[in-house]
């Protein structure tokens, strides 16, 4: 039985062109952790699109050029507005180590480590992050197979694994920065990302 449900829905605005979303919260979910799933568009039950996006405030708030973050999040707002879709929000900030562990994190990357390594320096997993619950989310919102927008192969395997079937990947755009090459590198060499950087 699903452990989750809806506990409040409210519709907001989003960004400059005030794109409308329904943003559901939920009852069951692990201690302390307040995910979020944006239903945008005309989304439908029937093979919607998906985006399992996790917290970035430095890409998603302020336009880091470290990650790809930010860019794929309003890449999929923007495209779930037109074709419709549920864009689940993720509080697993630098990949579940925290805020001030990436940022941590960061330093180490600017001595040569990559984006892995520097994590497993300060003693965390490459990924810490758990999709379970964007399964059950989708799953209380009565989704039952969908869309997926990702470039990661683990968050496909996530959803079917806890009961949610994926009819198709879409992988996201390219979004390189000067900023961020040796990032993108680390996630298609260690992480088997769908990114071609030779585009």
């Amino acid at each position: 039985m699903n452990p989750l449900r809806v506990r409040n829905q409210v519709d907001i605005h989003l960004n400059e062109s005030g794109i409308p979303g329904t943003f559901f919260s939920f009852t069951g979910l692990e201690a302390d952790k307040e995910h979020i799933v944006i239903k945008l568009g005309p989304a439908s039950l029937n093979s919607p699109l998906v985006r399992l996006h996790s917290e970035c405030l430095t890409g998603d708030v302020f336009s880091s050029q470290r990650c790809d973050c930010g860019p794929q999040l309003s890449e999929s707002i923007e495209r779930m507005h037109e074709e419709g879709g549920y864009l689940i929000y993720l509080r697993q900030e630098g990949r579940g180590i925290g805020l001030y562990a990436k940022l941590e994190a960061y330093r180490l990357q600017d001595t040569g480590m990559d984006t892995f390594e520097a994590n497993q320096h300060l003693n965390f997993g490459e990924d810490d992050r758990d999709f379970t619950e964007a399964a059950n989310m989708l799953k209380a919102l009565g989704v039952q197979h969908c869309r997926v927008i990702t470039n990661n192969p683990e968050k496909v395997v996530a959803l079917q694994n806890n009961g949610v079937q994926v009819d198709d990947v879409i992988p996201t755009g390219v979004f390189l920065t000067q900023h961020n090459r040796p990032y993108l590198q680390a996630k298609i060499n260690k992480k088997n990302h769908h990114i071609n950087l030779f585009k």
